[in-house]
């Protein structure tokens, strides 16, 4: 099976997995480095619900948010190393969004029972919107604090 899929697939996807009433967890982010804080965000995630879905951002929008030396690796790259983890069910790759009312307009297609959140999350009240709307429950999931993609570039002398 490949995780890696379309936002118009995993709309029929989903919609499949809510007729056999499985919990669905929406999830997103960079995941550029991968270090073990985010291993045990997917594992703590996952335990929400049945399905776990990732939303990963466009190697344009990483830039944007983490500078000019990021992402490290290409989105297409950061989506192979995810299909590999095993709580992870979906990958979908973003293109370059600029607006929140695209994010929302994309959680209300995949109308998720989950958000899954950090905690600190930058984008939490926006989230909690989208969740508002769709009837879908917030998960704020602890942080591993000592685990940080840009730290550890930082300490390799990369960002």
């Amino acid at each position: 099976m490949n995780k890696i899929i379309s936002l118009k697939k995993a709309e029929t996807v989903l919609s499949s997995h809510k007729i056999k009433k499985r919990t669905i967890v929406l999830t997103g982010g960079c995941f550029d480095i991968l270090h073990i804080g985010h291993i045990e965000f997917f594992k703590k995630a996952r335990k929400e619900g049945d399905i776990l879905v990732i939303l990963l951002e466009s190697d344009r929008k990483v830039k944007a948010l983490k500078g000019p030396n990021r992402p490290i690796f290409s989105q297409k790259e950061r989506a192979l190393v995810l299909s590999s983890i095993a709580q992870i069910n979906y990958i979908i790759l973003l293109p370059y969004i600029t607006s929140d009312k695209i994010y929302t307009d994309i959680v209300f297609k995949l109308k998720p029972d989950i958000i899954a959140v950090t905690e600190n999350d930058p984008m939490f009240d926006k989230k909690k919107i989208q969740a508002n709307k769709i009837k879908a429950t917030i998960k704020i999931i602890p942080f591993v604090k000592t685990y940080s993609s840009s730290k550890l570039l930082n300490i390799l002398g990369i960002d």
